[in-house]
């Protein structure tokens, strides 16, 4: 039935609405502004920098430079569509759905998981207090990194709304067998320590919680096919796997990731209600794991996929190694020599240090940078966080790009 969570949705009704919307810095306003709280987070989400360098970043198969294989910003864009679809059927808040979706996975990675992976690492072997995980490192570039020029041309951080931080952070995890709920308590979403430890506090972020599963499965699996990854027999098991699980008619040949989505959506939509949470019906929801395995086995440890793995530790560990040379030589070189043998890479790096720390503060007025400073240089903790976000924000191209200037002669 649809509209069956309308009476949970988030608007000016729900108890929680006060902290649902609150920034950790208030707003400029305008003077007959159209929008509501949550499009405005959204359209300052989709303007930030860190938004449009998601087209650049790997979904599953690294820098690629095919036109139809499926970047992050595709991924992000299924997430927001699917969460629409699910939202509105249900009763929802689509407009904070869609803002959710949108920043989603402003702080991943480049090449991806794997490059999420070295980064945690290197986190690790530097005994840094927090981890790397790309849920938490997406609040991190929405709350400190992202900024956007107000009306008097001053660069000022993203201040999102409490509903759409939580949902970002609070998006990893799985659907199981009990169903999806909200928690019920508003809690300091930076004490959060690891991914999946808590449940996003509205209806609208499990929706983005299940879709964000929902959207990637399909459409890996069209990139395979794209890219001849997978043999007959593979496909012959993938259709066969279908047809079981979903009830495709076996007059159907192709492999249609539309069928996939639109199969997925319509009985999560006809399962879920209030009080049984967000869920799927047991059929589909071992279609879903069963679909994820056979992408994991198939796909994800495909041979070229691991080698380009290695490659891309190299390139991210070469960036890091060298920024810390800087670090551990800056009172014998300075910036500006390690910028004349790495114009590329050092120009951008000076600019991220003028921008979060400070630096240069004459500089920063200059640029009318009146963001936070996030990062103490004569802190080598807080200077080795200034290099891990720095290598975060990078894309796939950028990256490779970066590795190139460091090791040519």
């Amino acid at each position: 039935m649809p509209n069956q969570f309308k009476k949970v949705a988030i608007n000016k009704k729900n108890k929680h609405w006060n902290d649902l919307t609150i920034r950790q810095e208030p707003l400029y306003e305008r003077e007959g502004d159209l929008r509501n709280c949550f499009e405005r987070d959204y359209n300052r989400i989709l303007h930030s920098k860190g938004y449009r360098r998601l087209k650049h970043k790997t979904q599953v198969f690294f820098a690629t430079h095919h036109d139809h294989v499926c970047t992050r910003m595709e991924h992000v864009n299924h997430v927001a569509s699917i969460s629409n679809t699910i939202a509105r059927n249900l009763g929802l808040n689509s407009i904070l759905t869609n803002a959710i979706a949108s920043g989603h996975d402003l702080g991943h990675a480049p090449f991806g998981h794997h490059g999420e992976t070295v980064l945690k690492k290197l986190c690790e072997i530097n005994n840094l207090s927090q981890e790397f995980w790309h849920e938490k490192n997406s609040l991190h570039f929405i709350d400190n990194l992202e900024t956007l020029q107000d009306p008097k041309g001053n660069f000022i951080n993203l201040s999102l709304t409490y509903a759409v931080r939580d949902g970002v952070i609070c998006h990893c995890g799985e659907i199981d067998e009990n169903s999806i709920y909200p928690r019920k308590n508003i809690i300091d979403l930076n004490s959060i320590c690891k991914p999946g430890e808590v449940q996003p506090i509205t209806w609208e972020g499990c929706v983005v919680k299940i879709s964000d599963k929902i959207s990637y499965l399909g459409r890996d699996i069209e990139d395979a096919l794209l890219f001849k990854i997978l043999d007959k027999h593979q496909i012959y098991e993938l259709r066969d796997l279908i047809r079981k699980n979903i009830g495709v008619d076996n007059t159907i040949k192709d492999i249609n990731n539309t069928v996939i989505i639109n199969d997925l959506v319509n009985d999560l939509c006809s399962n879920s209600k209030p009080e049984k949470g967000l869920k799927l019906s047991d059929n589909f929801l071992k279609f879903m794991t069963d679909l994820k395995k056979f992408n994991y086995d198939n796909i994800y440890k495909y041979w070229k996929v691991e080698h380009f793995k290695n490659y891309a530790t190299l390139i991210i560990e070469t960036i890091y190694q060298t920024l810390m040379r800087y670090y551990e030589n800056r009172e014998e070189y300075s910036l500006n020599s390690y910028i004349d043998s790495y114009p590329y890479l050092f120009k951008y790096f000076e600019n991220w240090i003028i921008k979060y720390t400070d630096y240069d503060l004459e500089e920063r007025r200059k640029r009318k940078f009146k963001n936070k400073i996030v990062y103490d240089l004569n802190v080598k903790d807080s200077f080795i966080s200034l290099i891990i976000d720095f290598i975060s924000s990078m894309t796939d191209q950028f990256a490779i790009k970066v590795f190139n200037e460091i090791i040519s002669f």
